[in-house]
């Protein structure tokens, strides 16, 4: 929106200057600008929609599977429902207000979410010293019941990695905890099932323990601390595992647990990425609904008072 209200000053100073050389260089910059963003939007429209429909035939039909979809439909249709809506529908002036507070809005919602974009991307450059005492692995759904998934495999295989790295450094054996309860669909409670699958890897039975009792993330992380306390071990000198769009939300729970540690994200399928972010995004908005909905008050009372 800053780039578009830019090119539209420079698009007025070209009008108005009494330079034709200076009149014709910004008129064409400008152009330039506007033709290049709006391909920019009309590409990411797509991309959503195309990226959406695979999400739909290659993972589970719900609706927060349908988050690519429903975005990039609705960016393509939104132009034709700004104009229809505000210049033909709403009655002056409250259609200006409206359209003035949609305006704000999608500016704070697009900045924060490439604030939150660039943080799960920072949090994933984390690379620990293979000294801890303990690795976390974040439970995820389990496939027919009972059989660890693509993704909680991914998982599990970069714990295994960084175990046997640390291993392989001369450093003491860090404790595996599988952590995971059983679903209301789930035959065996995840913990179990991952700890199983980490056996099959030849990993030393006493240096792996299930946390089976959890059903959320904060959860894994406060009945996970219950072992480490357990087995005596450092709260704070760990790791934990899960998939690479996690990471940065996982990081806050844990500190809320009582463990001041870190994690090391898996790779997640790259037709996944894109929905796994989103709703990750929106899990970031409702943990501070307070603090966004002063926000939004705070835009209507701008979008009233600068109309009466």
């Amino acid at each position: 929106m800053s780039v578009f209200a830019l090119t539209g000053n420079v698009m007025f100073f070209s009008l108005t200057s009494s330079s034709k050389i200076l009149h014709a260089i910004f008129l064409v910059i400008a152009l330039a600008i506007m033709v290049i963003l709006t391909l920019v939007y009309a590409l990411h429209a797509v991309l959503l929609i195309w990226n959406g429909i695979i999400v739909w035939r290659r993972e589970s039909h719900s609706l927060a599977n349908l988050l690519t979809l429903i975005i990039g439909v609705f960016l393509l249709i939104y132009p034709l429902l700004s104009f229809l809506f505000f210049r033909k529908i709403i009655p002056k002036p409250y259609n200006l207000m409206i359209e003035h507070f949609t305006e704000m809005g999608a500016f704070y919602m697009i900045s924060i979410f490439l604030i939150f974009s660039l943080s799960v991307w920072i949090c994933n450059l984390y690379r620990p010293k293979p000294d801890k005492d303990f690795i976390i692995i974040l439970g995820a759904g389990l496939l027919n019941g009972n059989e660890v998934s693509p993704l909680l495999a991914s998982r599990i295989d970069r714990a295994i990695d960084f175990y046997q790295t640390q291993i392989n450094s001369g450093q003491k054996h860090p404790l595996i905890i599988c952590s995971g309860g059983q679903g209301g669909d789930e035959k065996i409670p995840e913990g179990v099932a991952m700890r199983n699958y980490v056996l099959q890897k030849n990993i030393n039975p006493d240096d792996v323990v299930a946390e089976d009792k959890s059903v959320n993330t904060i959860q894994n992380f406060l009945f996970s601390k219950k072992i480490v306390d357990r087995y005596k071990l450092n709260p704070n000198n760990g790791i934990f595992v899960s998939n690479n769009y996690h990471i940065y939300r996982a990081t806050d729970y844990a500190k809320s647990a009582g463990m001041k540690i870190s994690g090391i994200g898996s790779k997640t399928s790259g037709f996944f990425l894109p929905n796994a972010i989103i709703r990750e995004f929106i899990a970031i908005l409702m943990k501070h609904k307070v603090a966004n909905l002063l926000v939004i008050l705070l835009f209507i009372v701008i979008s009233i008072a600068e109309k009466l």
